[in-house]
């Protein structure tokens, strides 16, 4: 079996005449025990009861605690635990919590995020106003690895409702974090898991779900998405995947717009995220002096889109890091 699928994984549909609880709150985990208390705690506290509520952590195979033990410590026989048999890799594992889950609306809640009180109650809300919506989420903080607030993200609208041009909107860039959207089950059975990448996985799967269904959406803040060094994210940097990945993903999310739009969508896509990937490059090399990762940056973002801006960051960076030396 393929670590990274080639194409959406399928996600059986469950038996008709299961009981089923209105949630699945499914925490994906590997190596990230420092947050985990964090996370399954602040599902607790709003825990709505067993008869509303599946809530299970999936383990990847983590090496850097007793996992199980953890969860039946922090869940004392509320939360669920599953362990792979082998390190199936992030994708697998979130096709495997979809697949676990009983619920009829399924949270991919990752073992190092977390969400504010009221979460569930919300975005319920927002399911029962829109019942119609294949998926729905809030604005969110991002925190630090002490949870200490660092900004809020973006305001999509002013007001609770379905997103207008939502597809067009993911197209330009990617907008959200797993930790704030929840998903129907039904939609996943019908789309599929999450395949082609490992960085920008969920952009490409938010407006995959944004072609076929509308997106409800909630201004207010009630979940937390958290940066920290040891991030898929941050690893992808140094080796430069993001940037491959990301290509990729833009590719195909254009491939969902009617053919008039692809080319212009592909190319504004392309320019943000350069243009954002080269300033947070210039960040990551203050922080890090990593020349290493600056050099794979460079490389591949020559690769993806050059403009006049581009080139003279790329030369005003590397004069600095020469400069330096």
């Amino acid at each position: 079996m393929q670590r990274i699928p080639d194409s959406p994984p399928q996600i059986a549909p469950l038996s008709g005449d299961l009981t089923r609880p209105f949630w699945s709150v499914m925490i994906p985990a590997y190596n990230c025990s420092v947050f985990l208390l964090d996370a399954i705690q602040s599902v607790l506290v709003q825990d709505p009861g067993e008869s509303m509520m599946q809530i299970e952590v999936v383990d990847d195979c983590s090496t850097d605690a007793d996992v199980e033990a953890l969860v039946k410590s922090i869940g004392k026989g509320r939360v669920l635990y599953y362990r792979q048999e082998k390190n199936v890799g992030s994708l697998r594992n979130f096709e495997t919590c979809i697949n676990r889950a009983k619920g009829y609306h399924i949270h991919l809640l990752h073992g190092d995020d977390r969400v504010k009180k009221g979460y569930y109650k919300r975005i319920k809300e927002l399911f029962d106003r829109y019942p119609e919506a294949g998926a729905a989420y809030s604005a969110w903080d991002y925190i630090d690895n002490n949870g200490t607030i660092l900004r809020p993200s973006r305001t999509e609208a002013q007001e609770p409702g379905i997103l207008k041009d939502w597809l067009y909107k993911l197209a330009e860039h990617g907008r959200l974090q797993y930790v704030t959207i929840s998903v129907k089950r039904e939609v996943y059975e019908k789309l599929g898991s999450f395949y082609a990448v490992t960085y920008g996985e969920d952009w490409e799967m938010w407006a995959r779900i944004a072609k076929y269904y509308p997106t409800a959406y909630t201004p207010e803040i009630f979940a937390e998405y958290r940066e920290h060094d040891s991030s898929i994210s941050r690893n992808s940097f140094i080796s430069g995947k993001n940037i491959r990945d990301t290509a990729k993903v833009i590719s195909i999310i254009s491939s969902y717009l009617p053919k008039q739009d692809q080319k212009r969508l592909n190319t504004l896509a392309r320019k943000y995220y350069i243009h954002w990937a080269l300033d947070h490059t210039v960040e990551l090399w203050h922080l890090t002096r990593n020349k290493r990762l600056v050099y794979n940056q460079i490389r591949e973002i020559i690769k993806v889109y050059v403009d006049e801006t581009v080139i003279k960051k790329i030369i005003k960076l590397s004069l600095r890091i020469l400069k330096e030396n």
